[in-house]
């Protein structure tokens, strides 16, 4: 028996939610405001969101509601909720079984609306959209049910947001969508959509989106997905975390990093900290690297929490050197946040 390893993370006042986290994959997002000392959280609950703007002396709530065609008459339940940072400005992107729904960062006023054509479905097929990411400085990739994503052409400002391609390589939902920030290596690719069959494809963003290398199912459904220096990291229905080389979609290593099915991943781009949760109530943080002699791609465990007695649905690091980091859970009204001890 070795030393017992330095806690890394401590746990620091909660988050209070209006209403519960729903078992949602990916259900929490973090906005962290540049050069302020405010924290903006979101979590899905049926059919709407709960928002909370932290500001380091107390806490406020909004709700937001889905919306079908920019009335709010419907009963469609949300699937997720993202804050999409693009260089020129910041959507808050919501998905449901209707379509997509875009406002401004602080959710005061919705940009652009987009309904999924739920004609073409078989009727005993649910409709949906999942999986949200801001992708080559100016598009938002959003996955379907269908198994399509749509690349949504932001402008600076403005309404004038356009489809301006459709990405048709999945069969099955797509369940998440992450994208480099920043130049990825040569040939690697900056965005990986996941599906539920556990597809993973690897895309290089541009005025046209290339498909660079497609990571084929192993009968085991991928519920997230991040991408840092040309590393995909997978998270899976069985509790594997699997890394993948971007460029050539070869497994680079594996984990069994849960017991049960993974809901969660979360990567600090300035560190190559992975943050993952899951249905097990463990939320581990994990070092990701490359050897510089031999490329090789490593992964370190760094430190284990467990959040008794919750089914982990959402976890997200609140700044981009991974200092800290927030966790959802299925039916708790409030965000559990843990800080460096």
């Amino acid at each position: 028996p070795g030393a017992v390893p330095r806690r890394m993370y401590r746990k620091e006042a909660s988050v209070p939610l209006r209403s519960s986290s729903a078992a949602l994959y990916n259900n929490l997002s973090v906005l962290r405001a540049a050069g302020r000392q405010l924290t903006c959280f979101g979590a899905v609950h049926g059919p709407s969101l709960s928002l909370v703007t932290a500001d380091g002396i107390g806490f406020t709530h909004r709700q937001l509601p889905a919306k079908e065609g920019g009335t709010a008459l419907s009963t469609s339940l949300l699937t997720q909720a993202a804050w999409c940072v693009l260089p020129s400005r910041v959507l808050l992107v919501l998905t449901s079984q209707k379509g997509i729904q875009m406002y401004e960062s602080d959710g005061s006023a919705m940009v652009y609306w987009h309904a999924l054509d739920i004609a073409e479905h078989p009727p005993a097929q649910a409709v949906f959209a999942r999986g949200i990411a801001a992708a080559g400085g100016h598009f938002v990739c959003v996955g379907t049910s269908s198994g399509s994503v749509l690349v949504f052409d932001i402008p600076p400002k403005g309404t004038n947001i356009t489809v301006s391609e459709v990405l048709e390589e999945h069969h099955a939902a797509i369940t998440d969508i992450a994208s480099e920030l920043g130049q990825p290596p040569d040939g690697a690719g900056d965005v990986v959509t996941a599906d539920d069959a556990g597809t993973l494809c690897v895309w290089s963003s541009g005025e046209e989106f290339t498909l660079l290398s497609k990571i084929l199912a192993f009968g085991c459904s991928c519920s997230s997905v991040k991408l840092w220096k040309g590393i995909v990291a997978a998270g899976y229905g069985n509790g594997q975390i699997r890394l993948y080389e971007a460029a050539t979609g070869g497994l680079r290593a594996q984990v069994n990093a849960h017991a049960r099915w993974i809901y969660a991943l979360d990567l600090a781009p300035q560190t190559g900290k992975l943050l993952s949760g899951a249905e097990d109530s463990f939320v581990h943080v994990w070092k990701l690297s490359r050897n510089p002699d031999t490329d090789d791609v490593e992964i370190e465990h760094c430190h284990a929490e467990c959040v008794t007695d919750t089914q982990v649905c959402g976890a997200r690091f609140c700044d981009p050197e991974g200092l800290s980091f927030a966790v959802t859970g299925y039916d708790l009204s409030e965000i559990f946040r843990y800080g460096r001890a």
